[in-house]
């Protein structure tokens, strides 16, 4: 008989609580449990098999957690270890089990969205290299157009709270000016990081006036409502009592602070060492 348990939420540090915070309010009842391995974060800027060999072990967290699904909120985990671990290491560790990214679900909105089909992109270094965005919309949409921008003073800035600080304005206008500088055209704008939300704000005031923005959090928890309803079976593992655990490779109390920042309410973290 297959187990059941909470939702598992990953991410290499703080942004996937954004994520968290979207299925939370869709998925009021449900239990969830979320692994941010902040020890090791960022991974934006790590090889593919570095990256790779983190989330899996996250993964198996999770799943020795109680999770018999995961979702990957990170774009760089998504990008640059999900198939690997969905293709090549599942069916070991746990055939009935899931693992989900971010990345499929918001180019799968862009054919909502997308007047024009003339996509932007804004990640990390480490999403923007793995071309995993242009390489998802050309499967799905192939007379799309796709340009990215990396910005990588973004998560620094975010994390150490300096949303609304003279540097943001800085490198959020500098990055979104060379983006749509070179793509004036583009009508969507995919946030491919999920710290970006907390720059809403900003990111709005150097934003061309009719350019849809997508903010993967209530994107992933609308997919999520579809994966379930069409995997029934998924659907009746999951416990629904409510509650939200917290873990995370680096010191609790460091990790509580920032994560309440992220999450906009009080974490309790317990700690989850590291492996390798």
């Amino acid at each position: 008989m297959p187990s059941s348990g909470p939702i598992g939420v990953f991410d290499s540090g703080y942004g996937g609580l954004t994520v968290l915070r979207s299925l939370t309010a869709a998925f009021p009842e449900y239990d969830f449990v979320y692994y941010g391995d902040n020890a090791r974060a960022p991974y934006g800027g790590r090889s593919f098999e570095v990256v790779y060999r983190y989330t899996l072990e996250a993964v198996k967290h999770l799943f020795e957690l109680g999770a018999p699904l995961v979702i990957l909120a990170c774009n760089t985990a998504s990008a640059k270890a999900l198939r690997t671990i969905q293709q090549r290491d599942l069916p070991g560790l746990n055939p009935v089990n899931r693992v989900l990214g971010v990345i499929r679900p918001s180019v799968e909105y862009l054919g909502q969205v997308s007047r024009g089909g003339h996509i932007g992109v804004v990640g990390t270094v480490g999403t923007v290299l793995s071309e995993s965005y242009p390489l998802e919309i050309a499967k799905l949409y192939p007379s799309f157009k796709v340009v990215q921008e990396a910005c990588p003073m973004w998560v620094p800035l975010i994390e150490n709270q300096e949303l609304a600080s003279e540097g943001a304005e800085f490198f959020v206008q500098q990055n979104l000016t060379a983006l749509f500088g070179r793509a004036p055209e583009t009508d969507t704008l995919i946030l491919g990081c999920t710290h970006y939300p907390l720059l809403l704000p900003l990111i709005e005031r150097f934003v061309p006036a009719g350019v849809e923005i997508i903010d993967q959090g209530p994107v992933v928890a609308d997919r999520l409502r579809d994966y379930l309803l069409r995997h029934p079976e998924m659907d009746e593992r999951l416990t629904r009592g409510g509650q939200l655990a917290f873990y995370s490779s680096e010191d609790p109390l460091r990790f509580n602070a920032s994560a309440s920042f992220f999450l906009g309410r009080e974490v309790l973290a317990r700690h989850l060492p590291l492996r390798g």
